[in-house]
């Protein structure tokens, strides 16, 4: 099977925690960030993560191409369950946390934006909707703050030393860690213990790089 990304998609790094998580092995193929042509010759539509499944069909959507994993890899099932506290965290965090990633992810070098025509369309559609990079990156302080009171209380929400999030590795995590592996980006986090702690062992066992060597 072949998992088609881009390196910096949270919803693609839910994906490659499922095939991580339940050691499949499964081929990372990174598209140009403008490639609209392959995606929507694959499944209609200019979005990642794509599977392409061994029998020659592809498949989209995030959450069902982890369930596809899940259940292909046939070691149980992931908890399904998303707590209302945490799905609170998540809407809460998911309002300001791209105004202060998607601004630097073009800094970095990743390969998705190795181009400058990739760069450009990656800057024109986000600064769409969170406004124009250059200002959220001004405002980084702004946001810090909020962040920073926002990672305590989700360390209150969090099993500490256990394979999950919940307490065993679950829907929780595929929803939650991608969000935090991006926010390793940004440099003056201040990362709790429990919560820094969990995004180390998120990350290897669901073989996902972090971005700490890259923060800016």
């Amino acid at each position: 099977m072949k998992l088609y990304i881009y390196d910096h998609c949270p919803f693609c790094v839910r994906a490659r925690m499922a095939a991580g998580l339940r050691g499949l092995a499964v081929k990372q193929v990174i598209l140009a960030n403008d490639d609209e042509d392959n995606p929507i010759r694959m499944i209609g539509a200019k979005q990642v993560p794509i599977l392409e499944k061994d029998d020659g069909t592809f498949m989209g959507e995030s959450l069902d191409i982890v369930r596809y994993l899940d259940e292909w890899a046939g070691k149980g099932r992931l908890n399904e369950t998303v707590r209302p506290e945490m799905q609170a965290w998540l809407d809460k965090v998911g309002e300001y946390n791209n105004k202060l990633v998607q601004p630097r992810m073009v800094k970095i070098g990743l390969p998705e934006f190795e181009t400058a025509e990739a760069v450009k369309y990656f800057v024109d559609k986000k600064e769409k909707t969170i406004g124009s990079f250059e200002t959220n990156l001004n405002k980084t302080a702004q946001y810090l703050a909020r962040l920073n009171e926002d990672l305590v209380e989700l360390e209150a929400l969090m099993a500490a030393d256990t394979a999950g999030v919940n307490g065993e590795a679950g829907m929780e995590d595929i929803l939650l860690f991608p969000i935090l592996r991006n926010l390793t980006l940004v440099r003056g986090v201040e990362w709790p213990q429990t919560v820094m702690d969990y995004v180390w062992r998120m990350s290897e066992a669901g073989k996902v790089n972090l971005y700490f060597d890259r923060a800016l």
